[in-house]
């Protein structure tokens, strides 16, 4: 076989430019959404169920549930909106369908940690210390890439984490005294 012409190679090079450029959206979509959604989801929830439960087995049993069955709801609707854009390839979909669930599932574990080494109150503090602090850093991230502001994407991020968390803190107190 002949050597390739210059203008093939040029060709081979575009397509896999745009292929890389296309597993990057990919992987950036499924990533930050299950990060994200691994982080404040877990949160809200822990912070909730402590405050309408005080009790370890129901936070560390919400954290499992959440881990599974909202890693698949999010893989499925990042799933779904990718096929409604109508732009993206069968693979470019599935890839961002598995990344969104395993990064959901993996980052809403990250939570159990606390829960098995600390007394539960602990728990719960050092798991806001830390899924505020993965949030700020990826927050940071995006805005380096955007050429933004870090502070104010920063501060916007986690501002709606902390709206998420005080609301499941009342939501709990409250089912505690209506219901408990």
């Amino acid at each position: 076989m002949k050597e390739t012409p210059a203008s093939s190679r040029v060709l081979l090079q575009r397509m896999n430019s745009r292929r890389r450029v296309i597993m990057d959206h990919s992987i950036k979509t499924g990533l930050s959404f299950g990060l994200t959604s691994g982080i404040i989801t877990t949160l809200g929830l822990m912070v909730g169920l402590h405050s309408g439960t005080h009790s370890r087995i129901v936070v560390t049993g919400g954290v499992l549930t959440i881990a599974i069955a909202d890693a698949f709801s999010d893989a499925l609707g990042i799933h779904m909106s990718e096929e409604t854009e109508n732009k993206h390839s069968s693979r470019e979909i599935w890839q961002s369908t598995g990344v969104t669930f395993f990064a959901k599932f993996f980052f809403a574990l990250t939570f159990l940690v606390p829960l098995l080494l600390f007394e539960l109150i602990t728990a719960i503090i050092v798991s806001l210390a830390w899924g505020l602090s993965l949030l700020a850093i990826f927050s940071y991230y995006i805005a380096r890439k955007q050429n933004k502001n870090p502070w104010k994407v920063i501060g916007e991020h986690l501002f709606i984490a902390l709206i998420v968390i005080t609301a499941t803190h009342y939501a709990g107190d409250w089912i505690s005294t209506t219901f408990g």
